[in-house]
């Protein structure tokens, strides 16, 4: 890892890195028939991409007294239990987190960010032991210089906790000048930023709804993948014009 000051850049995994929509509702899918709730519409569903998944249930009417067990019903869908047919190879069943591709673009976007000396990180609300063998399936994980995530007991749920889990695993020393900035397609990114005193460059590509990134004060929105390197780049000059 390069030594200070650094230019450090965390990205966001799932609607930043990867499309992970089918693993992630299909998993949340079963986990309400299995509490016997009603399954939320397809638009609600697709806001369960981005937050901690307790998070989301409580938003969706799970009382506090069943979310421990629709935490552990999601996990054993969407990470031990191959429930679902891989579209890719029919026939064979995989977990819900395996039922996701990686965007267009994106390895070719971290490889330059890395060639251009910055360094990368996943920071993702994703339980850190479901994300390393995401990024190991996909490819991801020799393209960054670390995978943060939140951790399986709860305590570290919210995308600023686990914002300042990896800048604490990374080394970070802003004293030393190294800065930072965090890369999502969500407000919880953008709130996370906020929470540990980053800015955040939002990703269009992704799962927010419209205006969302810009309403949670997102500096940034761009559209494309094949923005992202300029954009880390852009931020990092005007930065270092401004210190």
């Amino acid at each position: 890892m390069s030594k200070s000051p650094r230019r450090l850049v965390l990205l966001d995994l799932d609607g930043t890195l990867t499309a992970s929509h089918p693993g992630i509702i299909a998993s949340v899918v079963q986990t309400f028939k299995e509490l016997g709730h009603p399954v939320p519409d397809e638009s609600e569903l697709r806001r369960f991409i981005g937050p901690a998944i307790e998070v989301s249930l409580r938003n969706n009417g799970i009382k506090d007294e069943d979310v421990d067990r629709g935490v552990q019903i999601y996990r054993r869908y969407y990470s031990e239990t191959a429930s679902f047919e891989d579209p890719r190879h029919p026939g064979q069943l995989v977990p819900g987190r395996l039922l996701a591709t990686v965007f267009d673009g994106i390895p070719e976007q971290l490889n330059r960010m890395r060639e251009h000396g910055l360094t990368l990180a996943v920071a993702t609300c994703k339980p850190e032991y479901q994300a390393l063998p995401v990024c190991d399936h996909f490819g991801l994980r020799p393209l960054v210089d670390g995978v943060y995530g939140a951790s399986k007991d709860s305590t570290r749920v919210t995308k600023g906790q686990v914002i300042t889990y990896a800048l604490q695993r990374l080394g970070f020393d802003a004293k030393h000048g190294d800065r930072a900035l965090m890369v999502g397609d969500r407000w919880t990114d953008a709130d996370g930023a906020q929470e540990t005193g980053l800015d955040c460059l939002g990703c269009g590509w992704g799962y927010a709804e419209p205006g969302e990134l810009e309403s949670h004060g997102c500096y940034r929105v761009i559209a494309q993948v094949d923005q992202l390197f300029q954009a880390a780049e852009d931020y990092f000059d005007k930065d270092q014009t401004q210190h």
